[in-house]
């Protein structure tokens, strides 16, 4: 069975940096870029769909000095980083509220999306204010907004992005091992795999050799 969703949960930005004697702030900037090189190694595997968690509806709670440097990273890299995608065939979409989330920055996804729109290869996607019980909870709102009978058939159509398919593959770095609310609701069914390495030490080989891990597993769905 072939991979078609792949999900990273990017964890290990800080103490990546904190090990390299950097600012915590700076474990983010890292992370960034990082995305970048996993995306094209996703394109070369022809891997449909790869989702990055980067950051979470808890995440606010952080240090607003940190929260603010992510924010700003955000607002500065979404547009070279679409501009890099469609070069390459990418498509790009954000998942998540925009609740707390900065008109500025809502524009910016809005036109990173929109710059990508007609590409054909790998989607990348973010989950960026993201919540799974968030997005649950707003998919049934929209449900009954629309009159509908609440149904699993009807909160797939109201999730975010709804032509995202379910998750395969789980993968989350730095050692820990929780799904921290990701992709609740699409990764019901999901393979899980716990990485050691902190996410912006993970390389385009990481991509290949999970990529080997997942066509090891015995898919059952409960059968």
């Amino acid at each position: 069975m072939s991979l078609t969703h792949l999900g990273i949960i990017a964890d290990g930005n800080r103490r990546w940096a904190v090990a390299q004697g950097l600012p915590k702030i700076e474990g983010h900037t890292r992370g960034f870029k990082v995305i970048e090189d996993l995306v094209i190694a996703a394109t070369k595997l022809n891997i449909p769909y790869v989702t990055f968690y980067v950051f979470s509806t808890e995440n606010w709670g952080r240090a607003e000095a940190e929260v603010s440097h992510i924010m700003k990273l955000a607002e500065t890299m979404i547009i070279k980083m679409a501009e890099k995608m469609a070069k390459n065939n990418v498509r790009l979409l954000i998942l998540g509220s925009k609740k707390k989330v900065s008109p500025k920055l809502i524009s910016l996804a809005e036109k990173a999306e929109k710059m990508t729109e007609e590409c054909t290869g790998t989607t990348a996607c973010f989950c960026f204010n993201y919540g799974g019980e968030q997005e649950i909870s707003d998919a049934a709102n929209k449900a009954l907004e629309a009159g509908e009978e609440i149904t699993p058939e009807t909160i797939r159509k109201h999730l975010y992005k709804p032509e995202v398919p379910d998750v395969d593959m789980v993968v989350r770095t730095s050692g820990e091992e929780r799904i921290s609310g990701f992709m609740l609701w699409r990764a019901a069914y999901a393979e899980f795999l716990f990485m050691k390495k902190y996410f912006p030490e993970m390389t385009g080989d990481d991509i290949k050799e999970i990529l080997k891990e997942y066509n090891k597993r015995n898919r059952r769905f409960g059968k």
